[in-house]
């Protein structure tokens, strides 16, 4: 394995789980265009899985009442988990770099959703479509590009979600169909040594971010702070784009 990726991965990897130990989310966001810079869609979901879930894991325990929100929302966990499942079994056979542009075009959406406030009352007047739709496209669109943000906010504001609900909700979501996407690799046969050697080195990584994190989230410009990190989304994005298209 190169050791110039790996010191880049670990540098990503730390960075990420900082920004979300400090404010409460961003890991799966950042971590996973930045790796995609680097290498091919496949590799870096299988790159960040582990990471992915031992983040979900403490943000879960953090919150409190594990099998209460487990209790409401196992629904569309499972709906969810289908989906990841179904979208890694496209991803695996197919490994179009293609699905980079479908990356960047989530993170371009959660971008708008930050200044535009996007009207889905049909989520409301119909909120049992709108979990199958939620649950079976988020989850295939979670297994393709690692990010389901967007659909998630704007189905969690629809239906008045507290603060509470949509963080549980979020971390649970991401941590079953993590688990659904390990099984599916493994059985597969695409999860490498590789990817199994960066988990062993992303959780002493995360664990060291996350506290970090923690350490410092009363002592910054939460606001402030997500502001720079959208603009590095955005360059990101756009990076993402150009690379597919035009390298």
């Amino acid at each position: 394995m190169d050791i110039y990726f790996v010191i880049v991965f670990g540098v990503i990897v730390l960075f990420s789980s900082l920004v979300h130990g400090s404010i409460g989310f961003g890991f799966g966001m950042i971590s996973t265009p930045l790796v995609a810079l680097f290498t091919d869609i496949q590799t870096t979901i299988t790159y960040m899985l582990i990471s992915t879930m031992l983040v979900n894991i403490i943000s879960i325990l953090s919150e409190g009442k594990f099998f209460e929100a487990l209790k409401k929302f196992w629904f569309i966990i499972l709906l969810m988990v289908i989906g990841s499942a179904l979208g890694t079994v496209l991803l695996v056979y197919t490994n179009s770099n293609y699905f980079k542009l479908l990356l960047a075009f989530i993170i371009f959406v959660y971008l708008l959703q930050s200044f535009v406030k996007i009207e889905a009352t049909f989520i409301s007047s119909y909120p049992m479509s709108s979990t199958y739709g939620l649950g079976l496209i988020g989850g295939v669109i979670s297994g393709l590009t690692n990010i389901v943000a967007p659909l998630m906010i704007m189905y969690t504001l629809e239906l008045k979600y507290t603060k509470k609900d949509t963080i549980q909700l979020s971390n649970l979501c991401f941590l079953f169909t993590k688990i659904g996407q390990l099984i599916v690799f493994i059985s597969l046969g695409a999860f490498s040594n590789e990817a199994f050697e960066l988990s062993i080195l992303s959780i002493v990584i995360v664990s060291l971010g996350m506290f970090l994190g923690i350490k410092i989230k009363r002592k910054i410009d939460a606001k402030f702070y997500a502001k720079i990190l959208k603009a590095l989304l955005f360059i990101i994005a756009l990076t993402l784009v150009y690379q597919t298209l035009f390298l």
